[in-house]
């Protein structure tokens, strides 16, 4: 992502298949193998709550993916699988979901930095994952919505709760 200083700024994220549920890891100006795998020890301490580790980790063959990165997710009893070389649909769910955050958010903004893109990408993965709905989920969304009961019902029964500053709308029936 290019910023308004003309700085590029990558992002590490994690997809659960199985819920399409998004996981922004991390941004930074230099991604390296160092800080590619501290953010997967944040990942692993994070999902200690699960009842279960994910049964695979599937990544591309980039440098930063290197022995440590790969070595925390196998210590949890994680298989790590590499996609193949030239394989531009073996990472179909994160190509997918890199156009969709593009198309729905930050095409509409101007990042100022690294903390901006930060905030953004976790408000709209909240979106992502409690008030989008997912064709391949049949239209569920992969938690359950907790939306705030602070927006008056309108006439129709309609609440209305604006995501990146009204950028994004979330719409509920009032109870």
């Amino acid at each position: 992502m290019e910023t308004l200083r003309l700085k590029t700024l990558y992002v590490l994220f994690f997809i659960e298949l199985s819920t399409r549920r998004i996981h922004v890891a991390g941004v930074t100006v230099h991604p390296d193998s160092a800080w590619v795998a501290q953010q997967a020890r944040n990942r692993v301490i994070e999902a200690e709550d699960r009842p279960a580790p994910a049964r695979y980790l599937i990544h591309d063959r980039d440098a930063k993916y290197s022995g440590p990165f790969d070595e925390v997710f196998r210590t949890e009893g994680t298989g790590v699988i590499r996609t193949r070389v030239r394989a531009p649909r073996a990472n179909t769910f994160a190509e997918r979901w890199v156009r969709t955050v593009r198309a729905e958010c930050l095409d509409w903004i101007v990042v100022r930095g690294r903390r901006h893109l930060e905030r953004l990408l976790r408000a709209y993965a909240s979106h992502y994952n409690s008030g989008r709905p997912h064709r391949g989920l049949q239209l569920a969304t992969p938690d359950p919505p907790q939306f705030a009961r602070s927006a008056p019902a309108k006439a129709n029964g309609l609440i209305r709760r604006d995501i990146l500053g009204g950028l994004i709308h979330e719409y509920e029936r009032a109870a």
